[in-house]
């Protein structure tokens, strides 16, 4: 996390201690707790039947396979090729990064594309699927090797981008959020 005097890029010190605090004598850190009130807020809504309107309204992902599913996928693929002992965390996360320049190569030179990607053909949109579905099988494996739970992690990060933005302050702009005033 890259730090300025101010704390991370204009969250002051004592919000970026809070996030960054680790569990003390069972006692949950703040980072735990910003990261339960952001998934509460989740679930509140739902349950609410409060449900804001987004230009992706229209799609969602099936509920399977889950993260979990494409991990054990994944080790059970590696494992019966005993590929193991190439994939440790630097060579995942650059075969990662090697997929994530295919799935730009798909957007290279073709301007701005809508959501829904028309005018794209079926081959065309296979072959996004294939190489947006190689970067995420790279992520999760790198997670794995590096002990992190994904999704948990995915719950913090959320909660911490709400306090960096929050909608009252930026709703309807695209500024970076140390260039927000108080």
């Amino acid at each position: 996390m890259a730090m300025n005097g101010d704390g991370v890029h204009g969250l002051d010190r004592e919000t970026v201690a809070r996030s960054e605090a680790k569990h003390t004598n069972g006692t949950p850190s703040k980072s735990k707790i910003a990261c339960e009130n952001g998934e509460a807020d989740i679930h509140a809504a739902k349950q609410n039947g409060t449900k804001r309107r987004t230009p992706t309204d229209t799609f969602s992902f099936t509920a399977e396979p889950t993260i979990e599913d494409i991990r054990r996928m994944q080790a059970e693929f590696t494992d019966e090729r005993d590929w193991n002992q190439f994939h440790q965390p630097r060579n995942l996360l650059l075969a990662m990064v090697g997929e994530v320049g295919e799935v730009s190569e798909l957007f290279q030179w073709r301007g701005e594309v809508t959501e829904g990607l028309p005018g794209w053909t079926d081959s065309e949109r296979e072959h996004l699927a294939h190489e947006l579905s190689d970067v995420l099988i790279y992520l999760v494996e790198l997670a794995e090797k590096c002990h992190i739970d994904l999704p948990q992690a995915v719950l913090c990060k959320m909660a911490l981008n709400r306090l960096k933005y929050p909608a009252s302050k930026v709703h309807g702009s695209s500024k970076k959020y140390t260039e927000y005033k108080d």
